[in-house]
C-alpha cells in the first residue's frame, strides 16, 4: 500500500486555492462537511490536511448547475460553467454531470435544474452562488438533497446583483399584465422600476 505523503495549510489559503470563500470554507469546517481533512490548532487556526494522493471521489460525483436570466447573460453563462469546472480539477473531484440554462431563478420549470436534480450519479450539486439555483427555497432543495445522503456546495454567499434586477421585472411584469394586460406590463414593470432607482 502507497503512503500518503500529506501537508498542511491554513484553511484560508486552502479556500483561495480552491476558488472557494473562505467563510464558505469555514462554514463547511463547521458543519463537518469540508471535502478534506481538517483539524482546528489552537483557538484561531484550522489546518487543512492537503494529501498527494487524495481520492478524488472523496466527495461523491459533483453536478456543475450554471444560470443565468437572460440571453444578453450567455457569455457570463460560460464563464461561470469555466469556473465551476476549474474549481472542481483543481480539488481534484469527479465531474458526472454540467447543466447550464438560460431562466429567470424566479422559475421553477427549469429542465436542466431538474435533470441535473434527478441524476442519482450527482453526489453533490456545486453553484457558484445560491441564487444560480433559485430565487427562493433553496434550503427546501439542500434539505431533500440531504435526506438522499447528497448536498449543495456553494462556492461563493454573495448574490449576484445584475440578475436580481431581471428577476424583479420578471415579478413586475407578472404583476403588471394582471393589471393591464400582457402589451404593455413589461415596459410598465421597466418604468416601475427605473422609477424606483430614481426616486
Amino acid at each position: 500500500m502507497s503512503e500518503c505523503r500529506c501537508q498542511s495549510v491554513n484553511l484560508t489559503e486552502w479556500a483561495k486555492t480552491q476558488g472557494v470563500h473562505p467563510q464558505t470554507a469555514y462554514r463547511w469546517f463547521r458543519e463537518g462537511t469540508l471535502p478534506v481533512p481538517a483539524q482546528r490548532v489552537g483557538s484561531r487556526t484550522i489546518l487543512v490536511n492537503v494529501g498527494v494522493n487524495a481520492a478524488p471521489e472523496a466527495i461523491g460525483g459533483l453536478g456543475l448547475y450554471a444560470r443565468v436570466s437572460s440571453h444578453d447573460q450567455k457569455d457570463d453563462l460560460e464563464r461561470q460553467v469555466a469556473r465551476l469546472a476549474r474549481w472542481a480539477a483543481t480539488a481534484g473531484h469527479r465531474v458526472v454531470r454540467v447543466e447550464a440554462e438560460i431562466s429567470s431563478g424566479m422559475n421553477g420549470a427549469r429542465s436542466k435544474a431538474k435533470r441535473l436534480l434527478a441524476d442519482p450519479a450527482v453526489q453533490a450539486v456545486v453553484v457558484e452562488h445560491k441564487d444560480r439555483l433559485g430565487r427562493m427555497n433553496v434550503e427546501l432543495v439542500e434539505a431533500a438533497l440531504s435526506a438522499t445522503g447528497r448536498r449543495l456546495v456553494v462556492l461563493d454567499d454573495g448574490e449576484v446583483e445584475d440578475d436580481l434586477v431581471q428577476d424583479m421585472v420578471e415579478v413586475l411584469t407578472s404583476f403588471c399584465a394582471r393589471l393591464y394586460g400582457r402589451r404593455s406590463a413589461k415596459n410598465r414593470a421597466r418604468k416601475a422600476l427605473e422609477a424606483a432607482e430614481h426616486g
